[in-house]
């Protein structure tokens, strides 16, 4: 479903007639108050652009913006806002106001399912642009090490150049995929029931992918190789058109990630395949989906620095992922995670 203005309407129209507040509980996935990722994100967007938060305390530069959310999402601004974790429970996210291109988060790790919302603000103090990303997309953007948790995994190739680790999807998306399945929307849309592939069809499509080559943009431009692939991926399943939103599973869709490696460590981030939390999209027709649904399209690959070749396919559930890629890592404690943002982050 393309985010219309009658969509984002709708959601806002339904949270003020439930008459909850920010701090009532709601399912994730939920079709009529939970409000995806991509949704909150052009709503806020539109709510707070060009809100002038200039020589305001930061108490109260605070309590504006967190007023303004509450507006632009139909919810009644409390009287006070409560310090709970995330500040928005409802909705399951925190605000960071951003002048800088350097996030910090204080006294907490990242949680793979909590919205974070950037709020970029001008050299003037003007809001010029709101960003939204769940935890486990913002820590690929960490690059210093200081993660308090960080999921890993060991790719090593057999003799096969292709392997269907998982035969059948989960039993909680089973009802929803077809091997003749229409395509709806872009790659980037929220899943739709029985417009789903089933893995071993999204197999028989991305098996032909080994052996393709592609230029490589170097070591130090692992976000460019993994976009070249995704183009490839997306056009073999069927796709007209390539988008990429940046969030997980890349290809959403299809409740599709792709993971490419020059190497045996797989760099998993905050997100364990196999876990039965709830996944930041809409339910399939009552059916919560969670994290271990996902399919996962590991590409494995050689590079001697010029081009990239795609020598091995493996395709897994998350419920199998670890059966196929045994897990291995450890935990690091920190006090305060400092992440850089892209330069692009705001574009």
């Amino acid at each position: 479903m393309a985010i219309t203005a009658s969509v984002l309407a709708r959601y806002v129209e339904n949270i003020r007639a439930s008459g909850y507040s920010i701090y009532h509980p709601i399912t994730v996935g939920h079709p009529d108050l939970w409000i995806p990722t991509p949704e909150l994100e052009v709503l806020l967007d539109q709510g707070l652009r060009g809100l002038a938060l200039s020589g305001l305390p930061i108490r109260t530069r605070s309590k504006v913006v967190k007023t303004r959310v509450c507006e632009s999402l139909g919810y009644p601004v409390p009287d006070s806002f409560r310090k709970t974790t995330p500040r928005f429970p409802g909705q399951a996210f925190d605000t960071y106001t951003q002048k800088a291109n350097n996030l910090q988060i204080w006294n907490q790790e990242l949680a793979p399912s909590r919205r974070y919302v950037l709020i970029r603000v001008s050299t003037a103090d003007v809001v010029t642009r709101v960003k939204v990303v769940t935890g486990d997309s913002l820590s690929l953007l960490d690059t210093t090490g200081t993660l308090t948790r960080k999921f890993q995994a060991r790719c090593i190739p057999g003799n096969a150049a292709t392997e269907l680790v998982s035969q059948y999807d989960t039993d909680t998306i089973r009802p929803h995929v077809r091997d003749d399945a229409t395509l709806l929307g872009s790659p980037v849309a929220h899943p739709r029931p029985r417009h789903l592939l089933t893995i071993a069809e999204l197999y028989q499509r991305l098996s032909p992918l080994v052996g393709t080559t592609f230029g490589d943009a170097g070591h130090d431009q692992e976000r460019n190789r993994g976009a070249r692939l995704h183009r490839l991926v997306c056009a073999a399943t069927g796709y007209a058109t390539y988008q990429d939103d940046g969030q997980f599973p890349d290809v959403r869709n299809q409740l599709l990630e792709v993971k490419l490696q020059t190497s045996p460590t797989i760099d998993l981030g905050l997100v364990c395949p196999n876990s039965l939390d709830p996944l930041d999209v809409p339910m399939l027709d009552g059916a919560q989906v969670r994290h271990c649904d996902v399919r996962y399209a590991v590409f494995y690959a050689r590079t001697d620095g010029t081009t990239v070749t795609l020598t091995n396919l493996f395709l897994t559930t998350g419920v199998d992922f670890f059966g196929r890629f045994p897990q291995f890592g450890g935990l690091v404690s920190n006090a305060k995670l400092q992440i850089h943002l892209p330069g692009d982050f705001f574009d």
